[in-house]
């Protein structure tokens, strides 16, 4: 099943794909959706064809947005360090977001970096979760790319300032249901630059897997319907490149995984 946030008569609203037709949820938007029904409930719930919808950012306002750094075995390797015994977390805001198809607007100056993930959506509330019981609590599974502003990450020894710029952090375009893939299968997780592959792995190969990383955080604080969870990004970053290379004005990013989707925003950077 896919679900998603769509535009559609100047609102959006939360949507349900049924044989290849947008139909509308009674919800403003996904994260609403979620919280209030349940995954489970969305085919039963589903209405009115939607015409010419357009998906946009499928969850608006999760009330957590954590994100696993070095999570892939080449992407830690080249960065010189040794394989990690507990994920490395960190967090970002709900601002940070932005829609599938959306520019990414940052100051001109800044050394701004692609970073491609799986990202995975909560679905039931998760406190002190086992794996199994992590892995049943999985709503669905989108796609993001943590475009990150290297100089301001690396002034310090904490990457959040680097890691949580409005608007930064694209997500979408869909979220789609367990039912219909599974990451530790091996889904291809694909970054590109103006046409150019900088990015390519499996979801296979992450270290920790999504199950694993949902339990690990609900072992110090509590997940919910429509919080967000992003797993790490593979090799291929502009930062780790010899010479280092980062994104441009005007420079257009796709991020695609197999099963879910893709993204395509250009980069705006503007005082």
């Amino acid at each position: 099943m896919r679900l998603a946030t769509v535009s559609h008569a100047d609102r959006t609203t939360a949507a349900v794909l049924i044989d290849d037709v947008w139909r509308a949820l009674p919800a403003t938007d996904l994260s609403a959706f979620l919280a209030a029904q349940g995954v489970a409930r969305a085919a039963g719930l589903a209405g009115a064809a939607l015409d010419g919808a357009v998906p946009v950012l499928p969850l608006p306002a999760p009330a957590k947005v954590i994100c696993c750094g070095l999570n892939y075995a080449d992407h830690i390797r080249e960065t010189g360090r040794e394989l990690p015994s507990f994920p490395t977390l960190f967090a970002k805001y709900a601002d940070t977001l932005t829609g599938p198809a959306d520019d990414v607007v940052l100051p001109p100056g800044l050394q701004v970096d692609w970073e491609a993930e799986l990202a995975v959506v909560v679905g039931a509330t998760l406190r002190h979760a086992d794996p199994d019981t992590a892995r049943a609590g999985i709503a669905g599974y989108t796609v993001a790319n943590d475009i990150s502003v290297r100089d301001w990450q690396y002034r310090t020894l904490q990457w959040f300032q680097g890691k949580a710029w409005d608007g930064s952090c694209p997500v979408g375009p869909v979220v789609v249901t367990p039912d219909e893939i599974d990451p530790a299968a091996g889904l291809d997780v694909v970054c590109r630059v103006n046409g150019e592959e900088v990015q390519r792995d499996s979801t296979r190969t992450l270290v920790f897997d999504s199950a694993q990383l949902l339990a690990y955080i609900s072992t110090f604080t509590v997940l919910r319907p429509g919080d967000l969870v992003l797993t790490g990004t593979p090799g291929g970053v502009g930062t780790a490149r010899e010479p280092q290379r980062f994104l441009a004005d005007g420079d257009v990013v796709e991020t695609a995984i197999a099963g879910i989707g893709a993204l395509r925003n250009t980069v705006r950077l503007k005082g």
